[in-house]
C-alpha cells in the first residue's frame, strides 16, 4: 500500500509539474507573440562603430555604417529616393550616384536620424548633438528587395572632428515614424530638440517623437591620436 501511495503521490507530483511547464511555455509564447505584435517596422543595425570601439585618427577617418531592414515595406514607402556617392567639395551632388552633402535631414533617406553626443557647433549647419548628421553619410543603396522586406545599407566616413577629439561619444540612431501621414517615412528633422526638457539630447527625445524602428546607441571613442 505504501508503494502503490507512493507511486501515486509521484504520478501526481509528475503531472503537476508537466501542467506548469506546460502553462510556463505557454505564458512565454504568449509573450513572444506579444513582443512581435508590438515590433517595429523597421530595424536598425549599427555595424560600425562597434561599442566601445577606438574609432577614428585625430577625431576623424572613423565610419558609420547603417543596415535598415524594413518589413513588409516596397521600396517607395522606405523614403529612399536615389542611390548616392557623395561627399564634400568637388564630390557633393555629382554623377554618376549624386547627393547632396551637408548636415540635416538626408535627401536620399529622408527618415533617418543620426546624433553624436558629442557633435560640436563651431561649423557652419552644426547646432551641437541635436544636429542631423545623416545627410553628410557618402554611400547609400539597395542591399535586398522581396515581397516581405526592403533591405538598405548607408556609409558614412567621417572627414572632419565634427564629434571631438580624445572623446567618449554615444552615436544614436533610428528611423522617424510617418509623422505627416503620407505613407512615406520622409519626416526625419534637421535638428532634433530636448524634447522632455531635461538637457539633454538623446534616445528619449527621439522616443517622445516618434519612431518607427528601434533606437541603436553605441558607446564609443572618438581617438584624438595622429597615424
Amino acid at each position: 500500500m505504501k508503494k502503490i501511495g507512493w507511486m501515486l503521490a509521484t504520478g501526481a507530483a509528475g503531472a503537476l509539474t508537466l501542467g506548469f511547464a506546460a502553462s510556463a511555455s505557454a505564458g512565454a509564447d504568449t509573450a513572444r507573440h506579444a513582443e512581435a505584435s508590438t515590433e517595429k517596422p523597421i530595424k536598425v543595425e549599427v555595424l560600425a562603430p562597434e561599442r566601445r570601439d577606438n574609432a577614428g585618427v585625430e577625431g576623424k577617418g572613423w565610419f558609420v555604417d547603417l543596415k535598415l531592414t524594413f518589413r513588409g515595406t516596397p521600396l517607395a514607402a522606405t523614403g529612399f529616393t536615389a542611390p548616392q556617392l557623395t561627399g564634400p567639395a568637388t564630390h557633393n551632388n555629382t554623377a554618376p550616384f549624386p547627393g547632396t552633402f551637408s548636415t540635416g535631414q538626408d535627401d536620399r533617406l529622408p527618415g533617418l536620424v543620426v546624433l553624436s553626443s558629442t557633435t560640436n557647433d563651431v561649423r557652419p549647419g552644426f547646432s551641437g548633438p541635436g544636429t542631423n548628421l545623416a545627410n553628410l553619410f557618402n554611400l547609400s543603396g539597395i542591399t535586398d528587395r522581396s515581397s516581405e522586406k526592403t533591405e538598405l545599407w548607408d556609409t558614412w566616413i567621417v572627414g572632419d572632428s565634427i564629434a571631438g577629439k580624445d572623446v567618449d561619444s554615444v552615436l544614436t540612431v533610428a528611423v522617424v515614424d510617418d509623422l505627416n501621414h503620407d505613407g512615406v517615412y520622409n519626416d526625419a528633422p534637421n535638428v532634433v530638440k530636448d524634447v522632455n526638457g531635461d538637457g539633454k539630447i538623446d534616445a528619449r527625445d527621439l522616443k517622445a517623437q516618434g519612431v518607427a524602428s528601434n533606437i541603436v546607441t553605441v558607446p564609443f571613442h572618438i581617438n584624438g591620436s595622429a597615424a
